[in-house]
């Protein structure tokens, strides 16, 4: 019987290929995408070498093509120039296609251009990685092979589909349509689940929304992200250096009044304001929203169940809302002084870091503004949410 260069169990060969799609995972956690796309670490030049061949080998991915789709991805989410969004193409298109996507992708020689700049392009790009992309993935075959034996062709089958399954369409499909959300971010992703293991810490997809130079993908105690560990042993042995993490949240119980420093802790944390917004106010609404039904009067809401989900609503603009949501919510807020209330200091908060001209007196002056009218507003839960957020520091 034929053997390779390796002999091994049954549940030897399971480990194998576990320990290989394993290293391509981080390959790409780590170096595509926490330091080429993102720049939030800088990797020693054997690390980055290492890695690129490896991702030659396993992948046939092309760096700047996978930087330039996954930065465009972030500056267009959600949108019809999202080269993946589930939103946009649907849940199955994205999860059973998504290589067919990226590749779609790739071929846009002036998205390239534009988002791929600062990528490797030295010799050994030029002249193998991106000329010639499959021929590492024939090697790899070859040695899985001789490794192995006939079993190598499925060890190279499994490698081949694990970036495709794992990033392609469980990251970019299920990672912005099902999950838990930290943040209330301007976009539909999710952490899927808050222990980032086997796709190397890419499962907490809300949290990088967020913050998306960060190195570090956990936010949460309870988060785990084992690319972040990698990182941290890396750096550690002086083969990375991080550059950025998500900025902590500084509270300061004695702060009373607004100034510069609550505006600028404001903005930095702007999608954890809008997320603590709607956690603080969701019980509030829920009430109202059951208060309403059980008046029975408006006849034109057709999905109370669909209302009271507030969340959506009060994390997301209204341009995020179906067709239908839109309408159920526009004729509930016209009903209730307590959701018209809710809904119009959501909207004026989020304004808050997008008025560009204002100088920053005038955005101090118009927090400590909404602040006020918070407190005034006789909504116990709003109340409290604003002087929590005098406390910013």
């Amino acid at each position: 019987m034929l053997s390779g260069l390796i002999e091994l169990s049954w549940w030897g060969y399971i480990v194998a290929t576990l320990v290989l799609t394993h290293i391509s995972i981080a390959a790409v956690t780590i170096f595509l995408h926490r330091h080429q796309a993102h720049r939030g670490l800088e990797l020693h030049p054997l690390v980055s070498h290492f890695f690129r061949a490896w991702l030659w080998l396993t992948t046939g991915m092309v760096t700047k093509e996978w930087v330039a789709i996954h930065r465009k991805h972030h500056a267009r989410c959600e949108t019809p120039e999202d080269p993946h969004s589930p939103q946009v193409y649907g849940i199955k298109k994205v999860f059973w296609e998504g290589s067919e996507l990226y590749r779609a992708a790739s071929k846009d020689q002036e998205m390239l251009e534009k988002y791929g700049r600062g990528t490797p392009d030295d010799w050994l790009e030029r002249n193998v990685y991106s000329k010639y992309p499959w021929q590492g993935v024939g090697l790899m075959v070859v040695a899985d092979v001789l490794l192995f034996g006939p079993i190598g062709l499925t060890i190279w089958a499994i490698q081949m589909l694990w970036i495709p399954v794992t990033a392609a369409g469980i990251i970019n499909g299920i990672g912005h349509y099902w999950g838990y959300r930290n943040f209330a971010s301007e976009d539909a992703s999710t952490n899927i689940v808050p222990w980032g293991i086997i796709i190397g810490g890419e499962e907490l997809h809300n949290n990088h929304h967020a913050y998306g130079t960060s190195a570090k993908l956990s936010n949460k105690w309870y988060e785990f992200d084992i690319g972040w560990l990698y990182i941290r042993i890396m750096e550690t042995l002086r083969l990375a250096k991080v550059l950025r993490v998500a900025p902590k949240l500084r509270m300061d119980a004695d702060k009373m009044a607004c100034d510069a420093t609550t505006l600028q802790a404001v903005i930095t944390h702007r999608y954890d304001v809008v997320a603590k917004f709607a956690k603080s106010l969701k019980q509030t609404a829920i009430d109202e929203v059951r208060a309403l039904r059980a008046k029975d009067k408006l006849t034109s809401i057709k999905d109370w169940n669909g209302l009271e989900r507030v969340k959506n609503w009060l994390q997301r603009d209204a341009k995020h809302l179906t067709e239908n949501d839109r309408a159920n919510l526009d004729a509930a807020l016209t009903s209730s002084r307590v959701l018209s209330t809710i809904y119009a200091m959501r909207q004026e908060l989020s304004a808050l870091w997008s008025r560009s001209t204002a100088s920053k007196e005038q955005l101090v002056k118009q927090l400590e503004d909404w602040c006020r009218r918070a407190e005034e507003s006789g909504i116990v839960a709003l109340q409290q949410f604003s002087q929590r957020l005098r406390s910013y520091a």
